[in-house]
């Protein structure tokens, strides 16, 4: 390296030039176009993560460190949801396990917020807007714990929700033309008006309702795939948070 000033030949590329004295950091700065190629430096090249990296990264990675205790915690959250998945996706449909399990509660205040929800857009989507309200709910808490708070356990958790919440329509749909559940109120689908019974009314209204059987084991099995994959997401992510 030469001195910019007095061309003095330079060693160890010093701060000051021992010839004119002059301070380098400085007359660079005023003189950037004098500044040797060798002491830019140079951009920094970012190599975009491959797609499985970004989801893995999305999917499994918390925005911070998880205390050890809370993943033990988390853990037996887990546990409790396997047996209580059981519990709830081995009975029949006409069984109505999930019915009469206390989530059925936790799901009925937004299956019927759905129907107020929706009732600007007509009698049919009013109907369809309590099993909307039901899956909208799990779905919004599900991509705020993984897009906004960085909670990929939680989202786990809302998901295997949304599956239960599945289960928790498939007997309302199988009961369509039966009618033997009780509705809300005290009344049955048998005897209640039409249109009280939801499925009932949406299947009629589509030519659907000799297939309420079928629809109704179609959607229990979708959900028995969420949750259970749901319960993957969480294992895996436990796993992870384990071994860090």
């Amino acid at each position: 390296m030469n001195c910019p000033k007095c061309q003095a030949e330079l060693q160890n590329s010093p701060e000051i030039c021992p010839q004119c004295g002059i301070v380098f950091k400085k007359y660079f700065k005023y003189h950037p176009e004098q500044m040797p190629l060798a002491s830019v430096q140079r951009p920094t090249i970012t190599i975009f993560q491959q797609p499985e990296d970004l989801a893995a990264k999305l999917l499994l990675q918390e925005a911070q460190k998880t205390p050890l205790l809370f993943v033990w915690g988390r853990l037996l959250i887990l546990v409790g949801l396997v047996i209580w998945s059981w519990r709830l996706i081995a009975p029949t449909i006409a069984s109505n396990a999930v019915g009469e399990s206390f989530l059925h509660l936790v799901n009925l205040p937004f299956h019927e917020a759905g129907h107020i929800f929706f009732r600007p857009f007509g009698a049919f989507i009013t109907s369809l807007g309590g099993s909307l309200g039901q899956l909208l709910v799990p779905t919004i808490c599900a991509a705020t714990l993984l897009f906004k708070t960085r909670d990929p356990f939680g989202a786990a958790v809302a998901v295997w929700w949304l599956g239960e919440n599945c289960l928790d329509i498939a007997p309302y749909m199988d009961d369509a033309r039966a009618g033997q559940l009780p509705l809300l109120g005290g009344n049955f689908g048998h005897s209640a008006p039409y249109g009280f019974h939801d499925w009932q009314y949406l299947l009629t209204e589509s030519g659907l309702l000799q297939y309420d059987h079928t629809l109704a084991k179609a959607i229990f099995f979708i959900g028995s795939v969420i949750m259970l994959l749901a319960m993957l997401w969480g294992g895996m992510v436990l796993r992870r948070q384990l071994r860090a």
